[in-house]
């Protein structure tokens, strides 16, 4: 397999990246959801006349086959734990914050901001790690991003001051944001587009089991030993993971060649890591495609719901219900926890199985909007009515218990409906042209900012309007995304193209001035030759 070209301009490959085979022969081949490469699409049905059968193929398929079934089994084992790792760090002292305010003599709103400082630098980080990814490869950057995790959860743990705490947490936010984004990568370096989701939603429930649970685990060990116990722990799984990592994961990414990069001058070298590795690339690409910003917008919503409705749990359902230790309050995280544990075994699936009705439909065409089709509902009416009957009852303090418990489990299951059909879609849109980390790296960054936004605000807009109304705000947000997506599963194609045509006239332009200047440059030269 031939290296990528090189990946200067910034276009979305219009065409769906699957090639229609005319039928020669039907040839069976057994398809299931985590196998990659051969989709048979037989469009007849008990009902019509028999026609011709399409045998289709994805662009580039030999990468999918360099990992047998199993092989891939353990990688997405391996990075479904690392992805673990930096969101419960994000929520796993919620349950113990009065206990660090009080070991450091400040007050619950600081710790709290500590957390919203931790999540904001999950965001900065991630335009770094994607395309880091793409020059040295996933392996390498994931070895390094867990030794410094753990590491750095040695640091918070033993933090002798507040400033020292602080800058703890914010390094090892600036590492967790590399397992996601490049588990996200690697998940799409060796599972084809239309199997992807179902393995993207078992990485994906790290990523949300691990706010929901951390605080409930917290819970427990604040309420017998101390809080530095939290980070401790912590600090075994970073370890365990880094060993799972150097002993478990391959290279997975099918674009290396550091070979052609010897021939070049150490100026060569450096301009070119520059342009690959230039952060200001994701901003540019996110922000350039309408698709690919909504598609961060909805993402965004997504996270400022969930730690807009984690965060403040210990300082509204613990006077609202009359519960006194951190372990009572940690408890009710399991609500949500279990719904996304429960989301994980449906929503890949309904995202996959959603892209492949849309191929069928569209007679054998892939297109990346299609599948951005299997979270409409979920996003726009399921997560915003759960949220509007959690916080009006809790404000109103109707329903008891069972309520509240209950709407954070079904929008925990919902979540897990939206999160695989958004990560696969930033996987998809810019597959060909190499870029796809680049697009998991911007929606990460989109996502963790608002989480950040949510996490700092939340607790002293509910001390202002209310929970009822500031749930209401969320329900508010999540519906304009979900109205936003919707107009990019109708427009999204129609938007790359016009993008796509934009960036081929600039870079026209520019060869055209390149190759003239050359002309000009060597004219003149012959004409000093000749003198």
């Amino acid at each position: 397999m031939s290296p990528s070209p090189s990946h200067s301009g910034s276009s979305i490959e219009e065409a769906p990246q699957i090639e229609e085979i005319q039928p020669q022969r039907t040839k069976s081949r057994r398809s299931d959801a985590g196998n990659d490469l051969h989709l048979v699409q037989s469009h007849m049905s008990h009902h019509d006349m028999p026609v011709a059968t399409h045998e289709f193929h994805e662009v580039d398929a030999e990468q999918y086959l360099r990992f047998s079934p199993s092989r891939k089994i353990v990688i997405v084992a391996v990075l479904s734990f690392c992805s673990f790792l930096a969101p419960i760090s994000s929520t796993s002292i919620l349950s113990g914050i009065p206990e660090v305010a009080e070991t450091y003599n400040t007050t619950g709103s600081i710790i709290n901001a500590s957390n919203a400082l931790y999540l904001a630098f999950m965001g900065v980080s991630a335009p770094f790690w994607g395309p880091f990814s793409q020059v040295w490869g996933r392996r390498p950057i994931f070895l390094i991003s867990a030794f410094l995790f753990f590491a750095f959860s040695i640091g918070t743990a033993l933090a002798p001051n507040l400033p020292s705490y602080f800058i703890f947490r914010v390094l090892t936010a600036f590492q967790g944001t590399s397992f996601l984004v490049v588990g996200s990568s690697a998940i799409g370096d060796v599972y084809e587009p239309r199997a992807r989701a179902t393995a993207l939603g078992w990485f994906l429930s790290g990523t949300l089991i691990g706010p929901a649970f951390g605080p409930f685990i917290g819970g427990v060990i604040v309420t017998f030993r101390s809080w530095r116990v939290v980070f401790w722990l912590q600090t075994a799984l970073g370890g365990f993971g880094t060993l799972l990592v150097f002993f478990f994961f391959p290279e997975t990414y099918p674009h290396l060649a550091k070979s052609d990069e010897t021939q070049k001058t150490p100026k060569q070298k450096a301009q070119f890591l520059w342009h690959r590795v230039n952060p200001i690339r994701v901003g540019v690409l996110l922000f350039s495609y309408p698709n690919l910003f909504f598609a961060g917008l909805a993402a965004g919503a997504l996270v400022w719901n969930q730690y807009s409705l984690l965060t403040p749990i210990r300082y509204v359902l613990n006077p609202r219900f009359n519960l006194t230790s951190p372990i009572e309050s940690g408890l009710f995280y399991i609500a949500p926890g279990c719904g996304y544990l429960v989301g994980t075994f449906m929503g890949g699936r309904w995202a996959d199985y959603t892209v492949k009705k849309w191929i069928r439909k569209r007679g054998g065409v892939r297109v990346p909007e299609d599948r951005l089709k299997s979270c409409l509902v979920f996003l726009g009416i399921i997560i915003p009515g759960c949220i509007l009957v959690y916080g009006w009852t809790v404000e109103k303090a109707v329903g008891g218990i069972p309520v509240p418990v209950l709407a954070m489990f079904l929008q925990g299951i919902a979540q897990l409906f939206c999160f695989p059909s958004l990560n696969t879609f930033c996987l998809d849109v810019m597959q060909s042209s190499g870029r796809s980390a680049e697009v998991v790296a911007g929606n990460y960054m989109f996502r963790y900012v608002f989480a950040a936004i949510g996490s700092g605000v939340v607790l002293p807009a509910i001390k202002g309007i209310g929970v009822g109304w500031f749930s209401t705000i969320s329900a508010v947000f999540l519906v304009i995304a979900g109205a936003c997506v919707w107009v990019t599963t109708i427009f999204g194609d129609k938007w790359r193209k016009e993008v796509d045509a934009k960036n081929q006239q600039k870079e026209a332009r520019r060869l055209g001035e390149q190759v003239l200047g050359e002309q000009v440059s060597s004219q003149e030269s012959e004409k000093k030759v000749e003198v």
